[in-house]
């Protein structure tokens, strides 16, 4: 695809290579790029070759990049013509940083990646270059579970967003108002609360403190579909469990579902920084996943 083609697109890059797991990130990156109207840039990175002096390096080299194509060329034939696609094969030092800078300089809306292949079907697990991301993206990450290439007929329909129950710099409403309202998706909004930070000492005083996050939790559902600023009926959901995942489980998640969450507060601003909750839910939900940097607000 010629870069006029592309110029005035929102962009969607794919960190590739030619494994089950990339086939995963590219059917992700589909279903992303249909809704966004978005061009899908295929990245396989090359590892640079530190010049030693030894004769034929420089061939070498030039042999990885061909390599690379020959694999994009397998990941365009997932593609299959869906969306528009160009591929990018840049010489870097690492995976990780070869794709930032090429998503940087694409002015990419989103990172997108499959997981590992050594987690349960239709879960997520993080291999290096997904958690490498996950702790130092500047843009919003995405990360496919395992066996999403399966999913290929799926299209997304709703952005469902987890909603902190205090508003603070990880509030990731903000970016999943504008993917959805850009994308033409329903947005359902849903607050999490288990009993996992609390040990009371007695079953009474667990139900008070229960009741208490429970109304906290709808406090932040009310404040956050306030602040959208729109007449549309939009689903407003409490996750309730005695833990952190059995929360999430007791949400229903589709294949036509992204679940969106914020980076850690602790994190550094304007980062990606997946932390210890956004984990947890991560390895709890089916749901493909969008990590989006902290905005650095108190």
């Amino acid at each position: 695809m010629s870069p006029d083609a592309t110029r005035d697109r929102a962009h969607v890059v794919v960190g590739y290579l030619a494994t089950p797991s990339g086939a995963d990130g590219v059917e992700l990156g589909v279903s992303l790029a249909q809704a966004l109207g978005a061009v899908l840039d295929l990245v396989c990175v090359v590892r640079e070759e530190e010049p030693d002096g030894t004769p034929g390096r420089a061939p070498y080299q030039q042999l990885l990049v061909e390599r690379a194509h020959r694999w994009l060329a397998d990941g365009e034939r997932i593609v299959a013509g869906r969306v528009p696609v160009a591929t990018h094969a840049p010489v870097a030092e690492s995976f990780t940083g070869g794709l930032l800078d090429t998503a940087t300089s694409l002015g990419a809306t989103m990172i997108v990646v499959g997981g590992t292949r050594d987690g349960i079907i239709g879960r997520h697990s993080l291999g290096s270059i997904s958690s490498e991301l996950l702790h130092c993206a500047s843009l919003p990450v995405a990360l496919a579970p395992r066996g999403h290439a399966d999913r290929s007929d799926a299209r997304l329909a709703t952005v469902t967003v987890a909603v902190p129950a205090v508003r603070r710099g990880d509030d990731p409403l903000p970016v999943a108002t504008d993917l959805a309202r850009r994308a033409g998706l329903a947005m359902r909004l849903v607050c999490l609360v288990s009993s996992d930070d609390h040990t009371d000492i007695d079953a009474e005083a667990s139900a008070r403190t229960r009741t208490r996050q429970i109304a906290a939790a709808q406090a932040a559902l009310d404040d956050a579909r306030a602040r959208l600023g729109t007449g549309a009926e939009i689903d407003a959901l409490v996750g309730d469990g005695d833990t952190l995942e059995a929360a999430v489980a007791s949400l229903r998640f589709g294949d036509s579902d992204l679940l969106v969450v914020g980076s850690s507060r602790l994190g550094p601003p304007s980062r990606v920084f997946l932390g210890s909750t956004a984990s947890r839910i991560l390895r709890s939900t089916t749901a493909p996943i969008l990590v989006v940097p902290n905005s650095g607000d108190a």
